[in-house]
């Protein structure tokens, strides 16, 4: 039980150490916030006109803009981004030294993880959960078209248990790219090459139903189930199975699983002795 409570205190101490580095480094905010909304707000006038809607869209009881189809990629990205940025701190700790004492401390490995993914995940959906809150207001500014989202406490709870899903995924991807690199420059450079392609690919962008080989790409990519699961719970759960659009219960499983499987390779990972983890 002692061995137990101690190993809670490692996650609760090295969590809120991540998230007090967030509150003094503001500026991470609007990197992870403000440019996804200006490609939401920007994207959203400049494709308006040639925006079709997928197939699925003709079950609403409204005309699907861009804008409206984009809100949960904008979510989505959110996410992606607060997870990056919580994760390349990895990379920083162990320049300055911090992470190897935490390697040698009677902590578990495991610790050192879920700590990450904790506090990553809480960042996120803050993040992502504000801006879908606030979104469909911006749209209705102005400076969009208007988003027929409605909110009820069950949708609500549903959405954020759904956020929470995406951003550990996601937050563990980022963890097992961070891990192993000493340089931020290599982290960003696998950002642009690998992660920003995969949520291109993920249907948040555009709905690529019918496109041959990228459609195989884009049902292999698990992040585009979970933004087909967030976009079924902004508008409707029970809206038809499509090429674009998975069912629930496929979304659902998938996240699930991939966020499992990501967060066992990076216990795995940190327990693995390296010439970077020779602790």
């Amino acid at each position: 039980m002692p061995h137990e409570s101690a190993q809670f205190n490692a996650i609760v101490a090295l969590t809120q150490r991540e998230l007090i580095r967030f509150l003094r480094q503001r500026t991470r905010v609007v990197g992870a916030v403000g440019q996804p909304i200006i490609f939401w707000i920007l994207f959203g006038a400049g494709l308006r006109s040639s925006f079709t809607a997928p197939s699925w869209a003709a079950s609403l009881p409204h005309t699907v803009s861009y804008q409206e189809y984009f809100l949960p990629g904008i979510a989505a990205l959110i996410v992606l981004f607060t997870a990056i940025f919580s994760t390349i701190s990895i990379i920083e700790d162990r320049r300055e030294g911090f992470l190897q004492g935490v390697l040698v401390a009677p902590v578990s490995r495991l610790s050192i993880v879920l700590s990450k993914l904790a506090a990553g995940t809480f960042l996120s959906i803050l993040q992502a959960g504000l801006f879908l809150l606030i979104g469909p207001l911006i749209s209705a500014s102005g400076l969009g078209s208007p988003i027929e989202v409605t909110w009820s406490v069950t949708r609500m709870l549903l959405a954020t248990g759904f956020l929470v899903l995406i951003a550990a995924e996601l937050t563990a991807l980022g963890f097992i790219i961070a891990w192993p690199m000493n340089s931020t420059q290599g982290f960003h450079a696998v950002m642009s090459i690998f992660l920003m392609p995969m949520w291109l690919v993920s249907g948040a962008f555009f709905p690529g139903g019918d496109s041959g080989w990228l459609y195989w790409l884009i049902r292999a990519n698990p992040l585009t189930y979970g933004v087909a699961g967030l976009r079924r719970l902004l508008y409707d759960t029970t809206l038809p199975v499509t090429p674009e659009l998975p069912s629930m219960l496929a979304c659902v499983s998938v996240t699930l699983i991939a966020t499992v499987t990501l967060t066992m390779l990076s216990a795995c990972l940190v327990s693995r002795r390296s010439v970077h983890n020779a602790a």
